[in-house]
């Protein structure tokens, strides 16, 4: 009988104080079971019918010892499976050794093929639906592309949405590919400077908004595009919305591109924070975070937030919220997670030097500060780094 029409699976071993080989293992037994279960479970009569399979034994040797396992299958119930295993058991000599076999388990064949099937079918199934989804997905972001494509226009030769016109709010990117690309994610108000000069049709648009938001590329070239921004349309920009750092408008994620609209500063806040950049850089990095007192302007609400400080315990956090107020103090291990939780935080203030991690979790978390009661490593061109000695 082959082990794939089995039922069960006996599962034995043996020791031998001696030297056996498998024959003598196997010719035990089937002898000394013999009359031992009555006529109904004779074991060799058993195995011509098909009842019992082949006895597969496997022996090792170790200074005149021996030692292996036997596997037994049965396609009996499972309660005479039981009284063959357990007869096993009474087999004390083999050949002229003392030997002992054990059971050590009876396996129901069918229940590990069927957890065997499950598994796999899960795999299986996960395959599918993995597959399928990213197909769906494929499908409907180029039936999605070429939809919005065709409903992009323009306003005096500068690629738009097709709301761009009419909607009260207006957002400004850079090129062409920025606006298809909110397009795809059903932005349909976004209009491209396309060039460097601010174009006196896209001035006199921004004047009717009531809302206008610049949402710029998140390197130099971004920046210095919103400082031209900011000097064309004056007071009519009213909002700042920048990508993650190193990052393009035209390649972020939906799920990216929501993000930063919805932390998008005011204008005045952040066209001072990004100017102090570029004039940090342009300076060659000299205005750093721990400069003496008197070495550049600190923001008054910085100062004002700089007084939770003294209620902070060492390597302590917390982060000022969109509306002013101070968070609940935050261990180190739960920062990261806490800070890219929350949308609109304005300043994290940590109780140790200012590290690498410490600005890189404010990157991450959209923040545009952060004070710490020593300057430290930590630098970014998106972050501007404070520290307790420039409050003096």
């Amino acid at each position: 009988m082959s082990e794939q029409k089995a039922k069960y699976m006996i599962h034995a071993t043996i020791k031998a104080d001696g030297t056996i080989q498998r024959k003598d293992v196997v010719g035990a037994i089937f002898g000394q079971t013999e009359g031992l279960l009555g006529e109904e479970l004779q074991l060799r009569k058993l195995q011509r019918t098909g009842r019992i399979g082949h006895v597969d034994v496997e022996l090792n040797s170790n200074k005149g010892k021996v030692s292996g396992d036997i596997r037994l299958p049965s396609s009996l119930d499972q309660v005479s499976t039981a009284v063959v295993g357990a007869a096993l058991e009474t087999i004390e000599r083999i050949g002229p050794c003392k030997a002992t076999i054990k059971v050590a388990t009876i396996e129901n064949i069918h229940s590990v093929k069927r957890d065997t099937v499950i598994d796999r079918a899960k795999d299986l199934l996960l395959g599918i639906v993995n597959e399928g989804s990213n197909d769906s997905k494929s499908i409907l972001d180029e039936v999605r592309s070429v939809l919005t494509l065709g409903t992009e226009t323009n306003i005096a030769g500068m690629t738009c949405g097709p709301n761009a016109k009419d909607s009260e709010a207006l957002i400004i990117v850079e090129g062409r590919n920025d606006v298809r690309n909110l397009l795809k994610f059903g932005i349909k108000n976004a209009i491209a400077t396309m060039g460097a000069n601010v174009k006196e049709e896209l001035v006199d648009l921004a004047k009717k908004k009531s809302n206008v938001t610049a949402f710029c590329d998140g390197d130099r070239g971004g920046k210095l595009l919103l400082m031209e921004l900011s000097g064309a349309l004056g007071k009519s920009l009213t909002h700042i919305a920048m990508a993650p750092e190193s990052r393009e408008v035209e390649h972020l994620e939906g799920k990216v591109v929501t993000k930063c609209l919805n932390q998008k500063e005011t204008a005045a806040k952040a066209i001072t924070r990004i100017k102090a950049q570029l004039e940090a850089d342009d300076d060659g990095g000299t205005r750093k975070s721990g400069t003496s007192n008197g070495s550049r302007e600190i923001p008054d609400n910085i100062r004002e937030w700089s007084a939770h400080m003294s209620d902070l315990k060492k390597n302590t956090a917390i982060l000022i919220l969109e509306d002013g107020s101070a968070s609940e103090p935050i261990g180190a291990s739960k920062l990261a997670e806490f800070a890219e939780g929350i949308e609109g935080a304005q300043c994290l203030i940590v109780n140790s030097k200012i590290s690498e991690r410490m600005v890189e979790i404010a990157e991450v978390g959209a923040i545009p500060s952060v004070l710490g009661s020593a300057a430290g490593k930590g630098q970014s061109d998106s972050v501007q780094t404070y520290s307790m000695s420039e409050m003096e």
